[in-house]
C-alpha cells in the first residue's frame, strides 16, 4: 500500500540495497578493469580507487582485513581483476564494489594508450622547446578559455584584479569536462586566437580526477594548443596533475591562479620597477654626461695640438732634425764607403802584382822551354836546316832531288845552291 505522504529517503535506500543485495548476478563477481584514483588511507588501512574502462567508472573499497593478503597493492593504470560484491551506500546513495581479493592483470590499456600517444606527439616535435613562443610583459588583452561557471575562471578574474585590473579578458567559454569536450576545447584554442588583440590566452581547469582532466589528453586538443600563433598558458587541475596538453603549451602554470600570476603583470611590482628603471636612467644620464664632458675636454685639447702655429713649429723642428739625422747618416756612409773603396784598392793592386809576378814567370818559363826546343840551338853543333822552294823543310834526299834550287841554313848563315844531275 502506498502511503499518501511517501517514504524516507532512508527507507528509499535501504530497499534499494535490499534490492541489490538478493540479486545473485551481483554477489561475488569478477572484473578485470583499469586501477584510477588508488588512495591508501593510513588511519584505517582501507584502499580506495575507482575500476574504469573506456565506458564507464565504479567506485571501489578493499577494506584492510582483505587488502593486507591482497597479491599486489595497485597503481593508477594497473590492471587488476578483482573479486568482490556490488552494495549500495544508504549513507550516501552511492553504489559502490567491496573488494574481497585482488591480483595483477597487466598494463591499464587507458594509461598505455595515453603514453603512446605522447610518444608520437613527442616524435612529430609538438613538445619541442624550440616551439615555445615568449609570453609578453604586459599584454594587451588576455583570452581565457574555461567554463564559465567553475572556479578557476573565479580564481583567475581575482588574481587578474589584484595584479592588474587594467588589461581587458576575453572570456571564451567551453565545456571542460565529460564527452564532447575535448572538441570543444580545441575549437575555443582557434576562436581566442582569432579574436583581435588578444596577446596570451590561459586555458584553465580547476582539479579533479583523472577522468574529470582526461580531455586535456586529447590528441585534438594537444594538436590545437601546439598550433596556436598566440602564446598560450596551461592552467589545468592542481600542481600534481599533468596532462598532455602541459606539454604542448607555450608554459605549464601549476594551478589556475597560478595561471593568472604568469600572465598579469603585479602592478606594485612594475611601480618599483619603474622606479628603479628611472633611478637607473638617471644615473645613466649622469654617467653619459661625465663621460661626454670628459670627451669634451679631450677634444678640446685635442684641438689646441692641432693649430696651424704649433703644427708649423713641430714640422720645422721636426725638418730640422731629419736634415741634422740625413747629414749625418749621409757622411757616415761616405766615409765607410770610402773606407771600403780604400781597402778595395789596396787589394787590386796586390792582386794586379801578383798576376803580373805569375805572368812573368810562366813567360821565363815558356821562353826556357822554347829556347830548349828551337831548332836553332842544334845548328850551333854543325848541323844545317835545308829549305825547299817554298821555304819548306826538305826531310830527306828524295824530296831534294826534286827541287831545283835549294836554301841551306848554317849556325851564321844561308847559302843558296842550285841541283846537278847526277848519274
Amino acid at each position: 500500500m502506498i502511503r499518501p505522504d511517501g517514504i524516507s529517503v532512508t527507507e528509499l535506500n535501504r530497499m534499494i540495497s535490499e534490492g541489490i543485495r538478493r540479486a545473485p548476478g551481483l554477489r561475488n563477481v569478477t572484473v578485470t578493469a583499469e586501477v584510477s584514483g588508488f588512495k591508501h588511507h593510513l588511519p584505517s588501512g582501507h584502499w580506495y580507487f575507482s575500476l574504469k574502462d573506456p565506458g564507464a567508472v565504479i567506485s571501489c573499497v578493499m577494506f584492510r582485513q582483505n587488502n593486507i593478503h591482497a597479491a599486489c597493492k595497485p597503481a593508477d593504470g594497473d590492471r587488476v581483476t578483482i573479486d568482490g560484491d556490488v552494495e549500495f551506500y544508504s549513507r550516501d546513495g552511492k553504489i559502490q564494489l567491496y573488494v574481497t581479493r585482488m591480483r595483477p592483470a597487466g598494463t591499464g590499456s587507458i594509461l598505455e594508450s595515453l603514453e603512446i600517444l605522447k610518444k608520437k606527439l613527442a616524435a612529430e616535435g609538438l613538445f619541442d622547446r624550440e616551439r615555445k613562443k615568449i609570453l609578453p610583459l604586459f599584454p594587451g588583452k588576455v583570452a581565457v578559455i574555461t567554463s564559465p561557471s567553475g572556479a578557476a575562471l573565479h580564481d583567475i578574474l581575482n588574481v587578474s584584479g589584484r595584479r592588474c585590473p587594467g588589461i581587458p579578458i576575453v572570456i571564451v567559454p567551453c565545456q571542460v569536462q565529460g564527452a564532447g569536450a575535448g572538441d570543444e576545447i580545441a575549437a575555443a584554442v582557434r576562436r581566442a586566437s582569432g579574436i583581435d588583440g588578444v596577446e596570451v590566452i590561459i586555458l584553465a581547469r580547476g582539479g579533479g580526477s583523472m577522468e574529470d582532466l582526461w580531455c586535456f589528453n586529447e590528441e585534438a586538443v594537444v594538436r590545437a594548443v601546439a598550433e596556436c600563433p598566440i602564446p598560450l598558458v596551461s592552467g589545468v587541475g592542481h600542481e600534481t596533475d599533468t596532462t598532455l596538453c602541459d606539454y604542448a603549451a607555450d608554459f605549464r602554470a601549476s594551478t589556475p591562479s597560478n595561471a593568472a600570476e604568469v600572465v598579469f603583470p603585479d602592478r606594485e611590482e612594475l611601480r618599483g620597477r619603474i622606479t628603479y628603471l628611472r633611478r637607473e636612467m638617471m644615473k645613466a644620464a649622469e654617467g653619459k654626461l661625465s663621460f661626454l664632458q670628459l670627451e669634451l675636454s679631450g677634444k678640446r685639447a685635442a684641438l689646441q695640438r692641432l693649430s696651424p702655429e704649433l703644427t708649423l713649429q713641430r714640422l720645422s723642428s721636426r725638418s730640422r732634425e731629419n736634415r741634422n739625422k740625413m747629414e749625418s747618416v749621409l757622411m757616415q756612409r761616405i766615409q765607410g764607403q770610402a773606407s771600403v773603396l780604400d781597402g778595395q784598392r789596396a787589394e787590386m793592386e796586390k792582386g794586379m802584382l801578383l798576376a803580373l809576378a805569375q805572368k812573368e814567370n810562366l813567360l821565363q818559363n815558356l821562353h826556357t822551354r822554347i829556347h830548349a826546343i828551337s831548332p836553332l840551338n842544334v845548328l850551333q853543333r854543325g848541323y844545317a836546316l835545308v829549305y825547299g822552294e817554298e821555304s819548306h823543310v826538305i826531310p830527306d834526299a828524295e824530296n831534294a832531288r826534286q827541287q831545283e834550287e835549294l836554301s841551306i841554313r848554317f849556325r851564321d848563315g844561308t847559302v843558296r845552291v842550285r841541283r846537278e844531275e847526277m848519274n
